[in-house]
């Protein structure tokens, strides 16, 4: 398949991360006034994509994302809601539980998305690259290399490195895995602003998300916790056609099950997020 890569060129001022909006319309809603609140342009929010998923609002979350105007990529569930396949594309093993709730809340998208959504969802580029504070930096989803590739903290760093080789990388922005992290070695950065659809399994309703700032001419990043109206989007979510166990996570935080996650993170459920 054709990669469509974005060149960003050069930017610079504060840079708004984010990821795994999951149809969650309330934490963007919130996420939004961040940015408004922090004077970053929507040309500087980029996504690492999945910005549909488990929420109830799918439609509405695709759209107030087109009026404002940021930058994403597509993760996995953009892909396969473009190409009208029949499942997330999230590589889950057949069979367990996230693959049993991904057919519920994947056809529940796919029903509420109107063409007008899915004509934006097919802009999306596969990557973004810019330069920023004189580091090269690649925004991808899983890894450069597979799209729905689980990376985490603990992931082993022989296992990152060829994405920056294969990218010429100083930097990678990374999504997909629903933890916010940051790891680095050898002079390179790999980043994963985490996502705020869904809480990143810390036993805390609050999302994660990462701002880059060039101050002083150099490569700055803080994690950042974002509160919104979580109550609602679970309420929302107790529709009789999404999965009960996902809109619990909303409010509890706690994932209902740890399946895709190495044995270092899975041990840090709700023991809030070491960075």
């Amino acid at each position: 398949m054709d990669q469509k890569i974005e060149h960003l060129g050069k930017i610079s001022g504060k840079i708004l991360l984010f990821g795994g909006v999951y149809s969650n319309l309330q934490a963007l809603e919130a996420l939004k006034q961040i940015a408004e609140k922090e004077n970053i342009a929507p040309e500087n929010c980029i996504c690492t994509g999945d910005i549909v998923g488990y929420c109830a609002q799918p439609e509405e979350t695709v759209q107030l994302f087109k009026l404002w105007g940021v930058k994403s990529i597509v993760g996995n569930v953009e892909i396969q809601l473009r190409e009208n396949a029949s499942d997330c594309g999230c590589d889950f093993r057949e069979g367990s539980r996230c693959d049993g709730f991904s057919q519920l809340w994947y056809p529940y998208a796919q029903s509420k998305l109107s063409k007008n959504s899915l004509e934006f969802l097919k802009t999306l580029p596969n990557h973004i690259t810019f330069t920023y504070a004189n580091k090269r930096t690649t925004v991808v989803h899983g890894s450069y290399f597979n799209i729905s590739e689980f990376i985490f903290k603990s992931t082993d760093w022989n296992l990152k490195k060829p994405n920056f080789k294969a990218t010429n990388s100083d930097v990678i922005i990374a999504g997909h895995c629903g933890l916010p992290f940051h790891h680095q070695e050898e002079h390179k950065t790999w980043l994963n602003p985490g996502v705020i659809g869904m809480p990143a399994n810390d036993g805390n309703p609050s999302v994660w998300y990462a701002i880059l700032d060039d101050s002083n001419n150099s490569f700055n990043f803080t994690h950042a916790t974002l509160d919104y109206n979580y109550k609602l989007t679970s309420k929302l979510m107790q529709n009789g056609l999404l999965p009960e166990e996902y809109s619990r996570t909303i409010v509890t935080g706690i994932w209902d099950n740890t399946e895709i996650l190495p044995a270092i993170e899975s041990g840090l459920q709700g023991f809030g997020i070491q960075l």
